[in-house]
């Protein structure tokens, strides 16, 4: 079976939010070679749920869970980028609750977690949300350097710009 891709999240097997490893699905009952690693909102305690159970949307049915806040997305109209990223995306960890941030009317794609390589070639996009966060550009690179300061970097679908926020 292929494996599920997300549009809002396409390196979640790369960051392995979603990993190889051997488990029976709690959402369908199925064996998975794969399992989710990323927060899941409910009050259910679950612990593995396979790709495909996040992907069509099931596991969110099922548990009546989310694995992104609906608040906590970045002010889009977009009524149905809001529901594929809080039920049918995986989510990503954070210090703090998750951020999930928009640009051209539409929800970004998580790119990953912010480091001095990832940030370096596209520091100029970034600079509006830096200067938004309060934190220069020098203190910036040196908290990320330090691992001090935890950054989430998106990249918007449409025009390609890529943005970031900071967990203070």
């Amino acid at each position: 079976m292929e494996l599920p891709t997300f549009k809002y999240h396409p390196n979640a097997y790369t960051l392995e939010i979603i990993s190889e490893e051997d488990i029976v699905c709690e959402c369908c009952g199925a064996p998975s070679p794969y399992r989710y690693n990323g927060p899941f909102y409910t009050v259910d305690e679950i612990e593995d749920l396979c790709p495909w159970c996040i992907k069509n949307g099931k596991a969110a049915e099922k548990f009546g869970g989310d694995f992104q806040d609906p608040a906590a997305v970045d002010g889009v109209e977009n009524e149905s980028a809001i529901v594929e990223v809080s039920q049918r995306t995986p989510g990503f960890d954070a210090i703090q609750e998750a951020n999930w941030l928009a640009h051209c009317d539409d929800l970004c794609a998580f790119v990953g977690y912010a480091n001095p390589e990832l940030v370096a070639p596209i520091l100029d996009e970034l600079m509006d949300d830096i200067e938004d966060s309060g934190f220069d550009v020098a203190e910036m690179v040196k908290g990320l350097k330090k691992e001090a300061l935890d950054g989430y970097v998106f990249q918007c679908l449409h025009c390609g710009k890529h943005r970031i926020y900071f967990d203070d």
